[in-house]
């Protein structure tokens, strides 16, 4: 199921107003919702035009500026660069490709990450998975051990028999 579209209007005062949720927000609120997976737009109030990408933009501008780990500086300025459509076209889909890639490697390590928990939490069962056996059945509740090993349980106790009588030794 597609995320529902959230329409944000941007105004000449710079105002952005979330029409969904009928408030004024700021980039950081935008920022919150494509974050768990809401699809934004934002467009001109007047005009109607598209600013998503212009917004997008903003947000990784102000979070680089709070952050020194924002895009390299080589790369931003071959982006400056390369001004005509041709270069762009190829440095956007060369960053969607290495982002893409980026995107498989942290999905593919947390999954390992999750075997290896599992493996962690379970290592007899993990054992016997590698091994081709099947997983044994649970244990049986603690009560049922009791009851089995105790005298005239399946265990190796005989049944008792009513009262046992003690012996006396006979010294003659």
């Amino acid at each position: 199921m597609k995320p529902s579209l959230v329409l944000i209007k941007k105004y000449g005062n710079r105002r952005l107003y979330d029409t969904a949720a009928s408030r004024y927000v700021n980039l950081d609120d935008i920022a919150a919702l494509i974050r768990r997976g809401r699809q934004v737009q934002v467009v001109d109030a007047k005009t109607g035009q598209d600013c998503t990408r212009v917004t997008l933009t903003q947000i990784i501008t102000e979070d680089a500026k709070q952050k020194p780990t924002g895009l390299p500086l080589e790369l931003l300025r071959q982006l400056i660069i390369a001004s005509d459509e041709v270069r762009q076209e190829f440095i956007m889909w060369y960053l969607k490709s290495a982002f893409d890639a980026y995107q498989k490697v942290q999905d593919t390590v947390q999954s390992r990450l999750g075997e290896v928990q599992s493996a962690i939490l379970s290592p007899v069962q993990t054992v016997k998975r590698f091994l081709g056996a099947k997983p044994a059945p649970p244990p049986a509740p603690a009560r049922e051990w009791r009851t089995a090993l105790r005298p005239g349980g399946f265990g190796p106790y005989p049944a008792p028999s009513g009262r046992r009588r003690r012996r006396t030794s006979n010294t003659t």
